[in-house]
């Protein structure tokens, strides 16, 4: 297709012009920075693109021709280009998301906008709700992401800082009553912006650590949704004030949003993180959120100017004052002698004094954030009490609205090692060589045994197992010094029986983490499941664990309160996408079923990554997609790569990834609580059980089913460049395994991604979707698609997959193996066709996502960029390994060159 062929509707006119307006001051930018000669290159490589995918046979071989044996300085800036270009392409596309959303508040209309607040509160109303009974329902939601460092996406918070302002310059043109010096203005800064990224690397020169990883999540955390939270229950509250009458001032509610992050906690694999990372993890996180305190409480000084003279303060407030006056003399110097009778400025004054205390680790300080949150309601009663409802009490409240969400941690740090590493550690301590060895069931009878009894560890530990004692230590200080919730979970990853959370339970009780109250260990333990076979027997495993009466006490104690975690991204390196979704949805029926049982209160916690084939995606699809007894009010999930930065980069994004959540969790909840959401059809399961099992195999049968695969996989991908890259503290394989079950699920489906394979996404849906097919027919599958969420959203995960992979520009890659493996290759041909007409047969479409234009235009838009970098690529793997991958040129160059068709795709895996 044409690029003037491209489809754009009305309603996305605007997004056409954006991006055309964009490519010409790109281009202008490539002229002046890299030369006429630069510009040329990227222009014949495009348009030779353009006329491939137009069906042009010799432009293919013309293009390949084109990008051997370029020089690496040219290949990189050839990549910068069409970086650069992704770049403004991707923010035009943000842009637009924010313009449409702007047009249902800015229009009358009588349909909120599909998927949003008022949308989801108007079908509750309609549902026979009442306001009390949604103020009810609201209080006992739960919306909590979790931040994760992600080990192949690395944007420097420079360009990110770039890309918002960037953003900002885009929706500052959208205002109608600019002059033309203003919109002239604008272009010059947009071109300042966009010339400076170009001289900017795009990723650091060292390798990240933990400490970057970290500085890269508070980004988001406190750049982007500090900001948001006010306004989404201001959003909620109007909701409520237009729909029921009820004024959005007068309601109190709760605080269903809260934040989680692994970074600088998950020590699984990584030995940069221990308890030293945890401890300085804690503090950072309460000096950045304690120093954006201050500077808020700066701001309400500049608001909150009443005088004295004019207006009284609440007597508590007076009060406060004056305490303040021997317990912070240091802020009367804070004070100017003109503000002395102005009692707003001079108490936040003292709040500041007392916030620098804190962040210094001085007496005096905040000790707990509800003490600061104690002094911050005082100044929002004495203006309530004191005619200060529209004289700043709305900046007010909406500190409050911040301590409650983020109180001095920011983002509650969880804990994740090993289950291999405890039992290890229980091998020394107990002194049996044959611990590892032993069944999970005898390890869990020794276990009750030791804990009922108190044993302590017979052997002294090595260091190793000193420095894991040590993590109980750091976690149990954190809590006491920056409040209970400034640490989560102790996740315990790689589960497969109830004896590897008692083995967690009895080193946490050797490292006496106790709490005092009740002498039971004060931490909450999950489990994570993530093989298909762990995820398949989790409901017995909780069983069992729920069983073990010392267990059992421990839980009492803590509230009785289970989270165990799902995870995607081993289940989909092991089984494919079909077979790991399938075992993923049993699975939480699984677990619901037992845990309610007990009358446990539980959290299912979606331990998810970037990609589709990591169970990337919406963050309302986790909702939808759970069988109905999993639906409990409660969402809490990992955000990882790639959808960190589409989901939460830009603040009206933010905005509408949670309005997605409370939608969906809040209709989908009143639903189960009703009995109206409905339970899953036998047939329909019976189906998609027939789709997991079939492409089980066809996957296993290929990925894990010749040794040759991981070599032949070695060769058509950049893995190589990949497990080199400089952008992450964890490595790329896990150094107790060898070959394929070694290599992690990132790097393993972030290398099939930049080959175009993308085969982690799709394979095995082919041979799923026919066996299905032949035993249930095609109308009951069609049914099934169009009635039931979690089907749909499978299908069209695959078809996305589908529509992203490129199987000739795989091909290409292909050459890079030696001809006996590339039977492999006319395998995945094989599957790919069989997938892709079976996903049409089910949609009843002519093409892929002819039901999705958006995506379809967007790939359409891309692939003349991307294409010429992908077959660059394959020339630079070729020499690079040719000369023994010594050539530090060339590596150069597919470091670019992968950061550009990451950027392309938009998928780092």
């Amino acid at each position: 297709m044409n690029r003037s062929e491209i489809l754009f509707p009305p309603q996305h006119a605007a997004l056409r012009e954006d991006v055309h307006a964009l490519g010409a001051l790109v281009g202008e930018i490539l002229r002046e920075q890299g030369g006429a000669a630069l510009l040329d290159l990227v222009e014949q490589d495009r348009v030779c693109a353009i006329r491939r995918r137009d069906g042009d046979p010799q432009a293919g071989i013309e293009l390949a021709a084109r990008v051997q044996g370029r020089p690496p300085a040219a290949a990189r800036d050839l990549v910068r280009a069409f970086s650069t270009w992704f770049q403004v392409v991707n923010l035009a596309e943000k842009v637009h998301r924010i313009r449409r959303r702007r047009q249902y508040f800015l229009k009358e209309s009588t349909r909120p906008q599909p998927g949003g607040v008022e949308d989801a509160l108007r079908q509750l109303k309609e549902r026979g709700a009442s306001l009390d009974a949604v103020l009810e329902l609201i209080g006992s939601l739960r919306i909590e992401p979790v931040f994760m460092a992600h080990p192949t996406e690395s944007t420097r918070r420079t360009i990110l800082r770039k890309q918002q302002r960037i953003t900002q310059l885009l929706l500052d043109r959208l205002d109608p009553t600019l002059a033309p010096n203003e919109v002239r203005s604008i272009a010059g800064r947009l071109r300042t912006e966009l010339t400076a990224a170009w001289q900017t690397e795009d990723h650091p020169r060292e390798k990240l650590t933990v400490s970057d990883e970290r500085e890269h999540v508070l980004f988001y955390l406190v750049e982007v949704l500090y900001r948001v939270v006010p306004p989404f229950y201001d959003e909620i509250g109007q909701a409520l004030e237009k729909l029921y009458g009820v004024s959005a001032d007068s309601l109190e509610l709760p605080t269903i949003v809260h934040f989680g992050s692994w970074v600088g906690g998950d020590m699984d694999g990584n030995p940069d993180v221990h308890a030293k990372s945890i401890r300085e993890t804690l503090a950072r996180q309460q000096q950045i959120i304690v120093n954006t305190y201050f500077g808020e409480c700066q701001a309400l000084v500049q608001q909150l100017s009443q005088s004295a003279s004019r207006i009284s303060v609440s007597p508590a407030l007076a009060s406060r004052i004056d305490d303040y006056m021997t317990l912070v003399p240091s802020a009367r110097t804070s004070v100017s002698a003109r503000h002395d009778r102005m009692p707003y400025r001079v108490f936040l004054a003292q709040i500041g004094e007392r916030l620098r205390y804190t962040y210094a680790g001085r007496a005096n300080g905040y000790e707990q954030p509800r003490q600061f949150r104690a002094d911050v309601q005082l100044i929002a009663d004495s203006l309530s009490a004191n005619k200060g409802a529209n004289a700043g009490l709305f900046f007010v409240r909406r500190l409050l609205r911040r301590i409650d969400t983020f109180g001095f941690h920011i983002a509650t740090l969880d804990v994740r090692q090993h289950t291999s590493l405890h039992h290890q550690m229980l091998a020394r301590g107990l002194d049996d060589p044959h611990w590892c060895a032993r069944s999970s069931a005898e390890r869990r009878q020794i276990l009750g045994t030791a804990l009922e009894g108190d044993v302590g560890p017979r052997a002294e530990l090595d260091a190793l197992g000193k420095r894991s004692l040590s993590v109980f230590d750091a976690v149990m200080q954190g809590r006491h010094r920056y409040g209970p919730d400034a640490v989560g979970y102790f996740i315990v990853s790689g589960a497969t029986g109830a004896d590897d959370v008692l083995a967690a339970l009895l080193l946490a009780r050797w490292a006496e983490a106790y709490d005092k109250r009740t002498g039971e260990v004060a931490l909450d333990f999950a489990p994570m499941f993530e093989s298909i076979e762990s995820l398949e027997r989790c409901g017995t495993t909780m069983r069992e664990l729920l069983d073990d009466a010392r267990y059992r006490r421990h839980l009492e104690a803590r509230g009785r309160k289970q989270c165990v975690l799902i995870g995607y991204s081993g289940s989909n390196k092991e089984a494919g996408l079909c077979a790991s979704r399938f075992a993923i949805h049993e699975a939480q029926r699984s677990l619901a079923q037992v845990l309610t049982a007990d009358h446990e209160s539980h959290v299912i916690f979606h331990a998810r990554g970037g990609s589709i084939a990591r169970g990337g995606g919406r963050i309302d699809a986790l909702v939808r997609s759970a069988p109905a007894e999993a639906v409990n009010g409660v969402l809490r999930l990992t955000e990882q790569g790639e959808l960190v930065q589409q989901s939460y980069g830009l603040r009206p994004i933010a905005m509408r990834t949670l309005e997605r959540a409370f939608n969906a969790l809040s209709l989908c909840t009143f639903a189960a609580r009703n009995g109206t959401l409905a339970s899953d059809d036998s047939e329909r399961l019976a189906c998609a059980a027939t789709i997991a099992a079939e492409s089980r195999v066809a996957y296993r049968r290929l990925v894990h089913g010749e040794p040759a695969f991981y070599e032949y996989f070695r060769h058509v991908t950049p893995i190589d460049v990949i497990e080199r890259m400089q952008i992450a503290s964890r490595p790329v394989y896990r150094p107790e395994l060898e070959g394929l079950e070694a290599l992690r699920a990132v790097p393993w489906v972030f290398a099939w991604t930049q080959s175009r394979h993308m085969l982690p996404g799709w394979y095995g849906a082919g041979s799923g979707l026919k066996a299905a097919i032949e035993r249930f027919g095609l109308p009951l599958l069609r049914n099934a698609y169009a009635n039931w969420f979690f089907l749909r959203n499978l299908i069209d995960d695959i078809e996305a997959m589908l529509a992203r992979a490129d199987l000739e520009i795989a091909h290409a890659y292909n050459v890079l193996a030696p001809t006996p493996l590339h039977r492999f290759f006319a395998e995945i041909r094989r599957e790919y066709t069989a997938a892709r007409q079976h996903v049409l047969e089910v949609k009843d479409y002519a093409a892929l996502l002819d039901g999705d234009p958006t995506l379809q235009r967007a790939l359409q838009l891309r692939n003349p960029y991307v294409d010429p970098m992908n077959l660059m690529q394959v020339d630079l793997l070729r020499r690079w390994r040719a000369g023994g991958r010594e050539d530090r040129d060339l590596f150069e160059a597919l470091l670019a060159s992968i950061g550009g068709i990451a950027q392309g795709l938009q998928s780092t895996g």
